[in-house]
């Protein structure tokens, strides 16, 4: 082999390339690793109304190591992911010293039971949230399908300035809702949305103008629908009947006690010019019996 140039030619070669691909590389190891090239800015963009800025100060603290050309941006969106509110987030480097993350934030929609949140896109994520939002149930598959269809429902009631509280889903892919008034309507597994604005347009017309809310509607008919109302079962609660005691009758200037039936009056031993008082009957209860 030592009496042939060529190979030996070649084989310099090969390790010249190489020396020189690791000269190289320990050269730009030690470059990007000088503190010459520091991140000295986070910049955190988006529609931010959860995500707080001790948030972000905590966030870069622990996980932003590394200078500019060093610092793991999958770690740092992972980083940022983690936080309740945050939805999406994306991560890249601006020069010569500036991180720039964007935050998608949920925007919540409604709770799920007492477990979750539901965001407008029928996600669930877990955070904490102090404001007044409906109430969805269902299974565990059905987060995104009641979202949709909370929309839809939503819209048909708006005319009658009714708003959604609750949504449920059963697990036989039933429906019921109930609004701010306090109505419960169950819809059934079809039709939904053909059912509920048949119910509103008769609504509108007959049952807005009547004094009580209706509690619970029943649309689950082919051809119509059942309602319950505290009017319709105050119709059917006993009512006490108060009468007033009918003047005793007088003849010849005198009056005489009312005789009971199949009983004799009894005999008074005298008559005297003396008024008889009369019984102070104030309320009477009648009862219908049946012969």
């Amino acid at each position: 082999m030592w009496d042939k140039p060529n190979i030996l030619n070649w084989i310099a070669n090969v390790l010249f390339a190489f020396a020189f691909v690791l000269f190289m590389y320990g050269a730009l190891f030690i470059v990007v690793h000088l503190p010459i090239f520091p991140l000295n800015e986070v910049r955190v963009e988006g529609e931010l109304k959860h995500v707080t800025r001790e948030q972000v100060k905590l966030i870069s603290g622990r996980y932003l190591q590394g200078n500019f050309f060093t610092v793991n941006l999958v770690k740092t969106r992972e980083a940022f992911e983690k936080l309740p509110w945050a939805r999406t987030v994306s991560v890249r480097r601006r020069w010569p010293n500036r991180l720039e993350v964007v935050i998608e934030e949920h925007q919540a929609l409604a709770r799920w039971g007492n477990i979750a949140l539901v965001n407008t896109h029928g996600e669930l994520f877990h955070a904490a949230s102090d404001a007044d939002l409906p109430v969805f149930y269902g299974p565990g598959d059905g987060v995104k399908e009641v979202a949709e269809h909370y929309a839809e429902f939503g819209e048909l009631i708006l005319p009658m300035k009714m708003k959604l509280t609750e949504v449920t889903l059963t697990p036989r892919r039933s429906w019921q809702v109930t609004t701010n008034t306090g109505m419960v309507i169950s819809l059934g597994r079809e039709k939904m949305d053909m059912r509920l604005a048949r119910f509103m347009q008769v609504y509108s017309k007959t049952y807005a103008g009547l004094k009580g809310d209706l509690k619970y509607v029943d649309l689950r008919y082919p051809s119509g629908f059942a309602v319950r109302s505290p009017m319709a079962l105050a119709a059917f609660k006993p009512a006490a009947v108060a009468l007033e005691p009918k003047e005793q009758s007088q003849h010849n200037g005198k009056s005489e006690p009312k005789k009971e039936a199949g009983k004799k009056a009894p005999v008074k031993k005298e008559q005297s010019n003396k008024e008889i008082k009369k019984p102070d009957l104030k309320k009477i209860e009648v009862k219908k019996t049946k012969a």
